[in-house]
This record gives C-alpha cells, sequence and structure tokens, in this order.
C-alpha cells in the first residue's frame, strides 16, 4: 500500500470522492491540488501541470483570475446572500438574466437559475411537465435522448444521460426517459455510409422511435450540440438540420444542452449557433463563471416561458426553485466572468487557437495508439485503439486510457479519459504556444505507453 500523507489520509478516510473508485482511491490517495495560475495548476508537492480539461471543462478564464476574486469580494460585503422566492430578487441576479437574454440575441426570453448543471437539467424535465400539464397534454411526457449524452447526475438527469455507469446500481432510468442512437460515425456508421447518409438515418430511427411510443407522449429531446462528458462526439455533417424537422413535426421541444458549449467552447457564443440550433431551452452552466461559484442557467424561449408564467398564475404558484437560486455572488461572478470573455475576445481566441489545436491533433493520427482524432473549437479527443484498421478497442476497454491518463502527469499534463478517449478541453485563454506544449507533452505520453505495451 502506497504511504499517503496526512493530508491524503484524512481525505480517504472522511470524503467519497464522485467518479471514483472508493476501494482504490483508499490505497493510492488522491493528488491535492493547491493552487492554480493561468492554465496552469499545482499540487501540494510543488508538481506543476498544465490543466488541459480547464478543470472539469468550465474555467473559461484560467486560475487565479484577480477581477472574480474582486467582484466576489465586493459582493460578499454588500449582500453575501439573500434568496429569489416570494417576490424578492437582488440586481445581480436580474442584471444576469438581462444579460443571458441579450448574449441569445433574444431567441430566450426567461431565465431560471439553479446551482449545476444537473439541477438545471432536472429543472428542465419538471419545467417541460408542468408545461404540457398547463397545455392540457397530460400524457405527453417522454422525453429522448441519446447513448452516451450527458446531462447530469441528479435522478431525472441521470436518467437522461446515456451512460451505463451513470444508471448502474442507481435503479435508473426512469421510465420517461427514453434513448436513440449515439451520432457517432466513426463507431456507428455502417461501412461506407456518409456522414449525411448516417445523420439521415438517425433522423428516421428517431421519428420511429416517435411513433413507436406514440406522439402524444413524447414531449422533448434534448441534445449537447457537442457531446462532452460521451467522449467528445461532434455530430455529422447535416445531423441538427436533419433532426430539428422531426421535433418539429411532432411537437417536440427541442432542449439544448449548452453546460460545456456555451460562452465560446466551440469558437461561437453558443454551440447552438455552430450548428444551426433553434431550441425552446438552453441549460447553461460552467463557463458561466469559469466554476469560480457555483451555477447554471435555465433560458427559455418566449412561447414555452409565457405558458409556464401562466400557469403559475392559475395554480398560484411555481413550486420549483433553490436555496440559492440566483446567489447574489455567484451571479456577480458571473457577471464579471462574461466581461472578461467579451472584453479579451476569448470566444474569437477559441476560434483561431482552436483550430490550430485542431489541426495539432490531428497530426496524432498517425499514431501506433490513435484511431480517431475529432472536436471543434476549443474541445478535442483522440480514441486510442488496439487496431487501426478494424477499429478494434482495447480488452479490457479503458485499460490504456487510463495508463495514458496516469502517465500524462508524469509529463506535467492533466488530460481526461473516457475509456480509451482522451479529451482536450484547455481554458479559453490558452495560446498557440500553450496548446504547442500541451500536444507535445501528449505526443510524449502516448509514445511512453506505447513503449510499456510493447515490452
Amino acid at each position: 500500500m502506497t504511504t499517503l500523507t496526512p493530508a491524503q489520509s484524512r481525505d480517504v478516510h472522511h470524503v467519497l470522492h464522485p467518479y471514483t473508485n472508493a476501494v482504490k482511491h483508499a490505497s493510492i490517495g488522491p493528488r491535492i491540488i493547491d493552487r492554480g495560475e493561468g492554465i496552469y495548476v499545482f499540487d501540494d508537492q510543488g508538481n506543476k501541470y498544465l490543466e488541459a480539461m480547464a478543470g472539469l471543462w468550465s474555467v473559461a478564464v484560467g486560475f487565479g483570475e484577480p477581477r472574480l476574486v474582486d467582484a466576489a469580494t465586493r459582493q460578499l460585503q454588500k449582500l453575501p446572500y439573500y434568496h429569489t422566492f416570494t417576490h424578492k430578487s437582488h440586481t445581480p441576479s436580474i442584471e444576469l438574466a438581462q444579460k443571458l437574454v441579450e448574449l441569445t440575441q433574444g431567441r430566450m426570453s426567461t431565465a431560471f437559475f439553479t446551482n449545476s448543471g444537473s439541477e438545471a437539467n432536472d429543472t428542465v424535465v419538471k419545467m417541460v411537465w408542468y408545461y404540457n400539464n398547463a397545455l392540457g397534454r397530460t400524457q405527453k411526457k417522454k422525453i429522448i435522448s441519446r447513448i452516451k449524452g450527458y446531462h447530469g447526475v441528479t435522478v431525472a438527469a441521470a436518467s437522461m444521460t446515456g451512460l451505463a455507469g451513470n444508471h448502474r446500481d442507481f435503479d435508473l432510468p426512469l421510465p420517461q426517459m427514453k434513448h436513440t442512437r449515439c451520432p457517432h460515425h466513426y463507431r456507428e456508421a455502417l461501412p461506407g455510409e456518409s456522414e449525411e447518409d448516417f445523420a439521415s438515418r438517425l433522423a428516421r430511427e428517431l421519428e420511429e422511435q416517435i411513433l413507436q411510443e406514440g406522439p402524444e407522449t413524447v414531449a422533448a429531446f434534448i441534445g449537447e450540440p457537442v457531446m462532452g462528458a460521451g467522449g467528445v462526439i461532434v455530430p455529422p455533417a447535416t445531423y441538427w438540420e436533419k433532426i430539428q424537422p422531426v421535433c418539429r413535426k411532432y411537437d417536440l421541444l427541442i432542449i439544448a444542452d449548452e453546460v460545456i458549449t456555451g460562452f465560446g467552447r466551440l469558437g461561437t457564443m453558443f454551440g447552438s449557433e455552430k450548428f444551426g440550433i433553434q431550441p425552446d431551452i438552453m441549460v447553461l452552466s460552467k463557463q458561466i463563471t469559469s466554476s469560480y461559484q457555483p451555477l447554471a442557467a435555465v433560458m427559455i424561449a418566449p412561447a414555452v416561458a409565457d405558458v409556464i408564467k401562466q400557469n403559475s398564475g392559475k395554480v398560484g404558484t411555481f413550486g420549483h426553485g433553490y436555496t440559492a437560486s440566483g446567489h447574489p455572488v455567484a451571479t456577480a461572478v458571473a457577471l464579471e466572468n462574461l466581461k472578461i470573455i467579451e472584453e479579451r475576445q476569448l470566444v474569437q481566441n477559441a476560434a483561431e487557437t482552436g483550430a490550430y489545436m485542431q489541426k495539432a491533433l490531428r497530426e496524432l493520427a498517425g499514431h501506433p495508439l490513435v484511431g480517431e482524432v475529432r472536436g471543434v473549437g476549443l474541445i478535442g479527443a483522440v480514441e486510442l485503439v488496439a487496431d487501426k484498421n478494424s477499429k478494434k478497442p482495447f480488452d479490457p476497454p479503458g485499460s490504456v486510457g487510463m495508463a495514458v491518463y496516469e502517465k500524462a502527469h508524469d509529463n506535467g499534463l492533466i488530460i481526461r479519459a473516457i475509456q480509451d478517449t482522451i479529451a482536450f478541453c484547455p481554458p479559453l485563454i490558452i495560446s498557440p504556444e500553450q496548446v504547442k506544449d500541451m500536444i507535445d507533452r501528449f505526443q510524449k505520453t502516448l509514445d511512453n505507453v506505447h513503449t510499456n505495451l510493447a515490452v
């Protein structure tokens, strides 16, 4: 057993970590991250790492941004907390809601604040049900998401998530949540099937599923513009332009889960802009505050928001909310964070430096371990395979991905292993020179692991 430091020992005895094997954790202990600076973080042993995942897809402006610290401090001194229940409000939440509506160019009219993307997606489910009950469509309650889609971990959100690890031994998914095929051309396309033909087939399959369930029972379709935690899966060409007419034909609300793609990640303010998505509801979090404070927002289009508001008048209340909905410190930090994103042109940087990152990642395609390279803007992935020609995965799945993840630390790099897919999602402030450094460290890591496999 590894000798743990006092801090590690306290951790393994008293903390249950998310997405962690607790038995393994008790023997190896945590890597304790002590501070951050720009795109780098430092552990408590003084080791420096290039944080190629922006924490959890989220620290847009980098670590240690003094303007966000100052914004939080000023608000803590003025009004450290107040709620937004029962006709109460405060200036930061009002101004942030107005700013978000402006950023959607008025396509959304109303914001509802939560503390996380998971809570936001749970809220969306309740809103969809509330909306359809208000319209007298009491059977229209099923929600279709995609296999490998990720929408959170609360009961309803985890049910929409299409990952087996989020369901196993939790008695999930809920019966109202249905899943359709993952739009991953590399893994799911038929031999010789083009991206457009694959997209057409996915649209047909969705329509067949709606008809099988009964259109009068299906309320909504939810999807990430680019799937994140399921493996950074970029939709095939024409996918969204073919999926949306199917949803409109059967009166399904379109929900864009922009928790990862919002605020510049793909080189546009929102991923919906990149792919021509016209959502009825958008879900925002992570980069809204660069995760300096917990915050998420459900953005609602006028037609849906009006029904919900009118129904609250009919039944007497919109009986939903959280103690910290629209927390004044979180919303104040979000306002300053969005100012930084705009002033420093980080959306443009994601487009320009993102193009450089995509090119640099694709230059790894010839590496013996690499099957597919994919991504857009400042989010990307490298899928590792046992055989390049057959696309055969490693056995057991995830074994080589985890070896790459672990070895990367030795090369001063923090990445994310999703089974045998390695994800990249650096802070939006990253420069081309830093991208080159990131890719160089990753290539060294791939070479290290490949050498070890060959021994």
